[in-house]
């Protein structure tokens, strides 16, 4: 039996276009042929919401690098068919970042074909919708603290502080450092989420309007041992300017500025290390190795407290809240179910 056989004629997706320079998003129906080549053909159960798959639909930032393109970075789902041996009929597998949902098919449809390269098993330990409630949010986060322990980071040595807390990366950050042991303080511009921050296991709240941060000196009281900044600009230098000796900062983001006005003395003086985190393209074994650790000893313990469901027909209504910084939690799409 082919493949095309195996499919309907017909499946659902969230498709975005552009015409005449605006970028639009919408739910169609299309026919299989445009599925882009790979070697795994996947019947999709669950995606999930990133800033970047908001931007990628609005059109608010320059994501998609080809026209049309199925939204979604993220998808978990079955196995139909695969040439690659690694993969049979029936393998629940993840397959996130790279180039899904960018300029190759994404997760916002009930069938996705990936190359085989881009795919990995599913971790023993999580399923499929628990991947998603994770998705490439909770992956960047395991990311970062895999790279900052593997710079000496660990419990012991201070507290660590995460910008951006309420957002996606943040949130997850501060549960798996929290359960790791690590003291976490949570900076933050969103006062009425206190509570929250402290559920996912911050212990001590610090709002951004509390800090002058146009007043940053080069160095300041070295206060961290580490940091997960998902936000760039003045808090990033801030965060360079209050590390401990030797500590480790790991940029994630750019939601604030993609700029960074800084001195060397953080890292001549005080010997701090900037890790860059890319967890677009980061390949094997590190890949697995963190999905593996989010199956065991990173996996957040209020993973499904902190996620909210929704359809593939509510997908379009679900962007601009992330867009207006609206969003809190993770948001998961379920697009067969497992």
């Amino acid at each position: 039996m082919t493949q095309e056989r195996q499919l309907p004629e017909k499946f659902k997706c969230l498709m975005i276009r552009e015409e005449n320079g605006v970028v639009r998003s919408g739910i169609e129906e299309v026919g299989v042929e445009v599925l882009d080549p790979g070697e795994v053909l996947i019947r999709v159960a669950y995606s999930s919401i990133n800033f970047k798959d908001a931007l990628a639909a609005t059109g608010k930032g320059k994501i998609i690098r080809r026209f049309p393109c199925i939204g979604g970075i993220d998808l978990s789902g079955t196995v139909l068919e695969s040439s690659d041996p690694r993969f049979r009929p029936g393998d629940p597998v993840i397959a996130t970042s790279y180039d899904i949902g960018v300029s190759h098919h994404g997760g916002y449809a009930e069938f996705a074909r990936i190359p085989a390269r881009w795919v990995i098993p599913l971790p023993q330990g999580l399923d499929l919708f628990e991947a998603m409630a994770l998705g490439t949010a909770g992956f960047t986060a395991a990311l970062g603290i895999q790279r900052m322990e593997d710079n000496g980071l660990e419990p012991e040595k201070g507290p660590v502080v995460v910008s951006g807390a309420t957002g996606g990366v943040g949130g997850f950050a501060i549960q798996m450092l929290a359960g790791r042991g690590y003291r976490v303080t949570a900076l933050t511009g969103k006062a009425q989420e206190s509570g929250y921050l402290q559920e996912l296991g911050a212990t001590e709240i610090l709002l951004r309007d509390s800090i002058d941060f146009a007043a940053t000196r080069p160095l300041e009281k070295s206060r961290w041992a580490g940091a997960v900044d998902n936000v760039g600009g003045p808090i990033l230098h801030w965060m360079l300017a209050t590390m401990q000796q030797a500590g480790t900062v790991a940029s994630i983001g750019n939601a604030a500025s993609p700029k960074l006005e800084t001195t060397v003395f953080p890292f001549i003086l005080r010997g701090v290390s900037l890790l860059g985190v890319d967890s677009g393209y980061i390949g094997f074994p590190t890949r697995g190795i963190v999905w593996q650790r989010l199956a065991t000893d990173l996996k957040p313990k209020k993973l499904r407290e902190i996620t909210r469901v929704i359809t593939l027909d509510e997908l379009p209504g679900a962007f601009d809240d992330f867009i207006a910084g609206r969003a809190k939690g993770r948001t998961v799409v379920r697009i067969g179910g497992e």
